[in-house]
């Protein structure tokens, strides 16, 4: 297959975090699902959830980190072993530090969250919005990566 046939951006993907980026930014399904299929065809393990609530620590974070942690289970992406969650919970920490850097404690948020693996390292992104008001939507994103140690 030569170059111009390729799918769009599949030339840029050359790691988790750049998968896993792309990934986070698709706002259609067709897009998501092309996406998917892109990274499947390089090889990576790729899952997307969603999340949205307060930003309050004890109701969006930890929402995040039970959908990231379900959704890597529940398709395969991560094992259950601690090495693996030692992992996907690190990156997924270092994404929501993106995602809430002066973020008002009040503010609904949203976010689409893209888990991509390849052999050796897990990330985690996220990308959506935040707002105290309807009006003061801020578009936000945040990417960890981590090693899975093996």
């Amino acid at each position: 297959m030569n170059n111009r046939n390729r799918p769009f951006m599949a030339e840029s993907i050359k790691s988790v975090g750049t998968a896993a980026m792309l990934l986070a930014l698709t706002r259609t399904m067709a897009d998501e699902e092309s996406v998917k299929a892109m990274l499947a065809e390089q090889g990576y393990k790729v899952v997307v959830t969603e999340v949205g609530g307060n930003s309050a620590l004890s109701e969006f974070q930890g929402k995040v980190t039970k959908a990231v942690l379900g959704a890597a289970l529940n398709t395969g992406i991560i094992s259950k072993t601690s090495t693996n969650y030692h992992a996907l919970l690190h990156a997924t920490d270092e994404a929501k530090r993106g995602i809430m850097v002066n973020v008002a404690s009040s503010a609904s948020v949203a976010v689409k969250i893209a888990i991509v693996r390849d052999e050796r390292w897990v990330a985690v992104a996220l990308f959506g919005e935040s707002a105290i008001h309807p009006l003061t939507n801020h578009e936000r994103a945040g990417l960890g990566i981590m090693h899975l140690g093996v």
